[in-house]
């Protein structure tokens, strides 16, 4: 019997606890409503489409999941945010500081990225599909699988991988075949 109630508590604890992970925090949600400014909020999972962000202070903010369609995000900080599967189509990142971010498996479809700083960012299969990225500076950016504005998807094989035989080391000089 006393089995069956610790395991009975158990699931109820971690199916608590995965819900809880799912959604965001409401007082950081109405805490970036009321004033824009929320560094390292939990707005995971939030539906923000649509929203008017611009200048709005998000360093460090989770927003994984979150939904930001059509969202005016212009001149904001996304600092070393966390936008894993964010959901950012039609978004406008006009000047945006995204120094840092993950936006891993992110969708940016027809955004305008125009002069935003995506510097050493991840872009892990992210898709740009259609953005506007006039003068988007990307140094350092981590590219891999990413969907190119054009549609183009980048190689999935890490920097320094040569096309190559034989060659493992980029600094390495390729074997010269021998003549007969």
């Amino acid at each position: 019997m006393k089995l069956k109630i610790v395991a009975t508590v158990t699931l109820l604890a971690c199916l608590g606890f995965t819900e809880q992970a799912k959604a965001f925090n409401q007082q950081d949600m109405d805490q970036l409503k009321a004033t824009r400014s929320c560094p390292r909020c939990d707005l995971s999972s939030a539906d923000l489409t649509q929203a008017n962000l611009a200048g709005a202070n998000l360093r460090e903010a989770n927003l994984k999941g979150a939904t930001l369609s059509g969202a005016n995000l212009k001149n904001a900080d996304l600092t070393s945010a966390n936008l894993e599967g964010a959901v950012m189509n039609s978004t406008i990142l006009y000047g945006a500081s995204m120094t840092g971010t993950n936006l891993k498996s992110a969708s940016l479809e027809n955004a305008d990225l125009s002069f935003a700083g995506l510097i050493s960012s991840n872009l892990e299969a992210a898709n740009f599909k259609g953005a506007k990225l006039d003068f988007t500076n990307f140094r350092g950016a981590y590219f891999r699988l990413t969907t190119l504005q054009q549609g183009t998807v980048t190689s999935d094989k890490p920097y320094g991988w040569s096309l190559q035989e034989g060659t493992e080391d980029p600094k390495q000089k390729p074997r010269e075949s021998k003549k007969k």
